[in-house]
């Protein structure tokens, strides 16, 4: 299926299985990315950048083009280059919505309202 969708909410609960009877196992943040592998009813399984596998219900997620990053230390500049003023830098599993893109660059911004470019390699 290999349909990508992103979590809506600020924070949403992971179930080992498609019902609120089943385990959160962990929660996710707003913007974190999902491949859905298969839906049953209202609930999705998927995978995440990591390749962990769980459930969520289908109004806790969008289509909404986003990103995670995958390295630890990611500068998030002012532009599309490494000429551009780094404005902050974040850690790995940071999940971000995906503004518009220019070449190899991503402008992105945060559940918080942060904003800046990140280099595609560092993202999935």
């Amino acid at each position: 299926m290999a349909e990508r969708l992103a979590v809506a909410v600020d924070v949403a609960n992971i179930r080992g299985g498609p019902g609120t009877k089943y385990d959160t196992l962990w929660k996710i943040g707003k913007y974190h990315p999902l491949n859905i592998l298969k839906k049953s009813g209202s609930w999705y399984h998927f995978s995440d950048f990591e390749g962990d596998k769980g459930w969520i219900h289908r109004s806790l997620i969008q289509e909404i083009p986003a990103v995670i990053t995958t390295n630890n230390k990611c500068n998030i500049r002012s532009g599309p280059g490494t000429g551009f003023e780094i404005l902050f830098a974040v850690d790995k599993g940071i999940p971000f919505k995906i503004l518009n893109r220019k070449g190899n660059w991503i402008r992105i911004e945060h559940s918080d309202g942060d904003k800046g470019w990140i280099h595609k390699s560092l993202v999935w």
